[in-house]
């Protein structure tokens, strides 16, 4: 890592401890802001950023659904994420694009307000502590915010209190995290993570009719676990399905798969992380790392 680290804002290169933005900031004061988690992964070629372009465009998408005139193309997105990652030497890392009303007038109105654009880059380890283990999650009371409330595919910093609320619920009644179901009752998804289901030797993750937010890794695990002629069912997972599967993972760029082992104090399978998640996982890691060069195409190269 270099000695010194910088965050690009608005055209240019500033220390990364003076990155910061008045306490009347709009995006600040009611979450108006978008942005989106990526990782670089070290590789033998260096770092790899991650379905680049498909992060790219997710940003771009989440600026559109909010309403916000961004003024920033998909390649110009990518060029500021790779610029970043070497400007600040970084073999591996989470990169943090975030577009923002900068602006400090007090009102909920955004007409003719400026656009920030900065990104960050940081290291970055596991998100969950226990990751190889697996994780205990709680199915929390907080329902997921679906399409008449706030747009669930757009990541907007907004939505995610809902995701605060269900994580913090969880964590204080002793589990590592909570999975939320949509206002139909079905599986959505967990805070910051996709959700999968093993059962019977097939793949199960709920739809977009569940308010998901459409992963990327989560899209990586359903193109690879083709590939490998595991079935892929993408429709409405009730709760019960999650006390009586066999396996049962998290897919997220920061919690990459992440084996859930026990749902409301209920284990899942043996209580340990399954073969069809350990195999996907293993095959993961060697995309991310530049080790399969079937899905090389997934890796930017910064």
């Amino acid at each position: 890592m270099a000695a010194k680290q910088y965050v690009w804002m608005d055209g240019r290169f500033i220390d990364f401890d003076k990155a910061n933005v008045h306490v009347l900031t709009h995006s600040l004061q009611y979450g108006s802001g978008i942005f989106e988690g990526i990782r670089a992964y070290s590789t033998e070629k260096g770092p790899a950023v991650f379905r680049l372009a498909e992060h790219a465009a997710r940003f771009i998408n989440s600026a559109k659904i909010v309403g916000m005139e961004l003024g920033f193309s998909k390649k110009q997105v990518a060029d500021v994420i790779l610029s970043t990652i070497k400007k600040n030497g970084l073999a591996s890392c989470y990169i943090r694009p975030f577009a923002f009303y900068n602006d400090q007038q007090i009102g909920l109105n955004i007409t003719g307000k400026k656009v920030s654009f900065a990104v960050a880059a940081i290291p970055f380890g596991n998100y969950f502590q226990t990751k190889d283990k697996g994780i205990s999650c709680k199915v929390a009371s907080w329902q997921r915010i679906n399409s008449h409330v706030l747009p669930p595919q757009a990541k907007a910093s907004a939505n995610y209190l809902n995701s605060i609320l269900a994580s913090q619920e969880a964590k204080h009644a002793g589990y590592d995290e909570a999975v939320l179901l949509s206002p139909q009752g079905h599986v959505a998804e967990g805070p910051g993570e996709n959700i999968f289901l093993v059962r019977d030797g097939r793949l199960l993750t709920p739809g977009l009719e569940s308010d998901i937010l459409p992963g990327i890794t989560r899209d990586s695990i359903i193109k690879l676990a083709s590939r490998l002629d595991i079935v892929v069912e993408e429709r409405a997972v009730h709760r019960e399905e999650l006390y009586t599967c066999d396996e049962a993972f998290f897919t997220g760029t920061a919690a990459e798969m992440t084996p859930i082992t026990s749902v409301d104090s209920r284990k899942i399978g043996d209580g340990k992380p399954g073969p069809i998640t350990a195999l996907l996982s293993e095959r993961f890691a060697a995309i991310a790392h530049g080790k399969d060069s079937e899905y090389s195409k997934w890796l930017t190269f910064a």
